[in-house]
């Protein structure tokens, strides 16, 4: 599923999956969930919901900005990549305790941006080798993230000092955003195997 290739009525396949609209509608979903937790009616302050209704056309619900715009970014979160509810209730979790207020909101989302930023520079240094896995090998791949992402949240040593570094401020990150280990290997593994998949299909194509 790609967001443009939608809006152009392209067909909707796995071909068209990629990691930016994964990261994409993860960010809708969450700028929407603080819209209308917040009632936030100034749409300039969540940018990626309001790209998101403007582009397929969400109508504004109950009118309350956020309401529908999370209702459709779940529904293609699920549909499209398979993902769990339980990932949707802890970034509700997740921003009801860290956004009381709106000036919460830009600290917040820096912090989640950091923290997904961070994970995935983590994860590419330490599991290296592993992401030339071939893709067809789902469950092991999801097994050495699951395992690899365990390893950061409890292990205080590492060899390297940079590796060190980053996995100190993703345990810190972790603890303030109040995401599991479970969450930070679904979101983690959708978007390895993405980008997997992108790679292989740039490599086919320049052979």
């Amino acid at each position: 599923m790609s967001i443009f290739s939608k809006l152009f009525g392209k067909k909707n396949d796995d071909d068209q999956k990629n990691v930016e609209d994964f990261a994409s509608l993860t960010r809708v979903y969450f700028q929407s969930v603080i819209a209308s937790n917040l009632g936030i009616t100034n749409i300039n302050m969540v940018p990626d919901v309001a790209n998101f209704k403007r582009v397929f056309k969400v109508p504004t619900q109950g009118g309350k900005l956020g309401l529908g715009e999370k209702s459709r970014a779940k529904k293609m979160l699920m549909q499209d990549y398979e993902i769990s509810e339980n990932f949707f209730k802890e970034i509700d979790s997740s921003i009801k305790k860290n956004c009381k207020k709106q000036q919460d909101v830009q600290p917040y989302l820096y912090v989640y941006q950091a923290f997904s930023n961070d994970l995935m520079m983590l994860l590419g240094n330490l599991m290296q080798w592993k992401f030339r896995l071939p893709g067809r090998f789902k469950k092991t791949m999801y097994g050495l993230t699951e395992k690899t992402i365990h390893d950061i949240v409890t292990k205080t040593v590492w060899k390297k000092d940079e590796v060190h570094k980053t996995a100190t401020d993703v345990r810190k990150y972790k603890e303030r955003l109040g995401f599991s280990e479970q969450w930070m290997t679904e979101y983690a593994y959708h978007i390895i195997m993405l980008a997997k998949k992108e790679s292989g299909k740039k490599k086919t194509a320049e052979e």
